[in-house]
């Protein structure tokens, strides 16, 4: 996203500002996206792809949004949902259960957040890598070494969607527009990433 041109004498907004606005777009069709649940992981890996393409020049646009979803939306996809879901209803029953005072309670609490927050972070580290358009466990296998050999990104992954939990918190109507920031930040996550890799 540095190959961006400069902006026009006269033009008003720059290309930032035009990412900015696209990328908010993008997070209102994303919430829309993600309303059945089960379709958050393809929702959110979508609005990564469609902003990773907005660095090769390509429109970040819902309706560009719109059309690669329809293109790659499949059963997989839907699976990777019930997945996800699954292991948040798993995640919420076990905190229930460990507020609930039973013996040795405040050490479950803390092991399962701890496995709660590496399963967050390489969930939403598998949708912003490419092999989620096509192939989820290659994505999640992918995202799980990621995870391991960029810590410092999965540190700004949780950071991103803490910022995300707590601006929804703090003005509710911003729920649906949170999911943007967050695609932009997970792609820009993956992006720093691959940046860094040798070539061959």
């Amino acid at each position: 996203m540095s190959g961006m041109r400069a902006r026009d004498p006269g033009e008003v907004f720059g290309p930032r500002m035009t990412l900015f606005a696209d990328m908010l777009s993008v997070g209102l069709a994303t919430a829309l996206v993600c309303l059945p649940v089960v379709t958050a992981p393809a929702a959110l890996s979508t609005a990564c792809a469609v902003l990773r393409g907005a660095g090769e020049g390509q429109p970040a646009t819902a309706g560009r949004y719109f059309a690669a979803l329809r293109r790659r939306l499949r059963a997989g996809d839907l699976g990777a949902g019930a997945v996800a879901l699954a292991g948040s209803l798993l995640f919420l029953a076990d905190l229930a259960l460990a507020g609930a005072g039973l013996p040795g309670a405040p050490l479950f609490a803390v092991v399962a957040a701890g496995i709660g927050a590496i399963a967050l972070v390489v969930g939403l580290r598998a949708c912003a890598r490419p092999e989620s358009l096509t192939d989820w466990p290659a994505a999640v296998r992918e995202a799980a070494r990621d995870a391991v050999r960029d810590v410092g990104g999965s540190a700004l992954v949780l950071l991103a969607v803490a910022t995300a939990a707590l601006c929804a918190w703090m003005l509710v109507p911003l729920a649906f527009l949170v999911p943007g920031p967050l695609a932009l930040a997970l792609t820009a996550v993956h992006v720093r990433l691959t940046a860094r890799e040798p070539l061959g």
